[in-house]
């Protein structure tokens, strides 16, 4: 995999991939809810941990190799779930899953995402792993269940944290839509983005893949919140994780945990693991951040499932203050969505090397031999 000295950072990734995007598409990608504020806080205090190097000591270099759920993994990352990705940029969600593939690490589809159960499965040998919006209707929700079975998926992830669509304002503004809603200003942006409308031209408008067989003829799909408020009840109960539970036979994750008492419920019902996420700040703007949530639940319930971790992971050193802080293994979404807005195809690959490389220094100046190390390097708060 290779890097392209041009662009050797998230926040370069991010500036040229808002110049190529649509703002409509981009303002999608880029923001959370109401005024941002938790988005904001999910990176801000991730970055108030502090690390402690060890300097004088024999080292043996830097592994990044982490085994979870029987696989192991290149890296203690991989793709978080991000829904529309085809409609940020055109073929996003094929290209991360290639990259994902061949960089060793996990790649999760969303059930909104803009390719297939099946062809994600294709692309990645059926090592990705799915996550699912729960279905209004029982029937919708085994025949998405079956067919990620079908394809091979060895880990579910069930979404917690979205009992409502969020409110974000700049997606009422810009009338956020499959296809994009053809206002003057929509028009104007687009032509104003001449490589971004083009690619989507050629591969055709972006879709609900996973869905599309269950999306009846002619539906004119305006809001993706009118969609989804349709289609999906967010609010999980006792009942739906145990009926899921009792279906699912591979490994079942619960995302968006963040306090001990859902964190002791799916463990009860049979989970595997949770998630520590606030679905990356767009859901709740009042809430805590996801890294003051991390170390008690990594150190209550560590020892019985995998604590895993995502919102407001940016970049390598964001990986390690994460790992340090307890999570077993994280997750990034808009990281790994700037570089595919930057460079296309070629964004995956590079954004894996870039990402490699550096939480490969930080362990590197710490003195780290091993990801799971990472927690006696932890800093004490002062």
């Amino acid at each position: 995999m290779s890097l392209d000295p041009n662009l050797p950072s998230i926040e370069h990734l991010r500036e040229r991939g808002r110049k190529r995007v649509p703002p409509f598409a981009f303002e999608y990608l880029d923001n959370g809810c109401h005024s941002n504020l938790n988005m904001r806080r999910n990176t801000e205090e991730l970055r108030e941990v502090r690390l402690e190097p060890r300097y004088v000591l024999d080292y043996g270099g830097a592994d990044l190799e982490t085994e979870l759920f029987g696989e192991t993994y290149a890296a203690p990352f991989g793709v978080a779930p991000i829904g529309l990705q085809g409609l940020v940029w055109p073929g996003a969600c094929e290209f991360l899953a290639e990259a994902a593939h061949a960089a060793r690490v996990p790649f999760i589809l969303s059930t909104v995402g803009t390719a297939s159960i099946e062809r994600v499965s294709e692309i990645t040998e059926g090592k990705a792993w799915f996550q699912l919006y729960h279905p209004t209707e029982d029937e919708l929700r085994d025949k998405i269940l079956d067919r990620a079975a079908a394809a091979g998926v060895p880990v579910l992830v069930l979404l917690a944290d979205t009992p409502t669509f969020g409110y974000r304002p700049k997606e009422i503004r810009n009338g956020l839509a499959i296809p994009p809603r053809m206002s003057l200003r929509n028009i104007a942006q687009m032509v104003m983005h001449p490589t971004w409308s083009f690619s989507q031209l050629a591969r055709g408008k972006p879709e609900f893949a996973t869905l599309a067989p269950y999306i009846p003829k002619g539906l004119d799909m305006s809001h993706l919140g009118q969609f989804m408020n349709a289609t999906f009840s967010g609010r999980l109960s006792s009942d739906r994780i145990a009926a899921i539970r009792d279906r699912w036979k591979g490994k079942l994750v619960v995302k968006g945990i963040v306090n001990p008492e859902d964190a002791a419920r799916v463990l009860e019902l049979g989970a595997d693991g949770i998630i520590v996420s606030n679905h990356g700040g767009r859901q709740l703007e009042v809430g805590t951040s996801t890294i003051q949530a991390l170390p008690a639940l990594a150190a209550e319930f560590g020892d019985r499932m995998e604590v895993l971790f995502d919102s407001g992971v940016r970049g390598g050193p964001d990986v390690a203050c994460a790992l340090a802080s307890g999570a077993r293994f994280t997750f990034m979404g808009r990281s790994f969505m700037y570089a595919i807005c930057a460079m296309g195809a070629r964004g995956g690959p590079h954004v894996m090397t870039m990402l490699m490389r550096q939480l490969t220094q930080v362990m590197e100046q710490l003195g780290c031999e091993r990801v799971q190390d990472l927690p006696r390097h932890l800093a004490p708060r002062r």
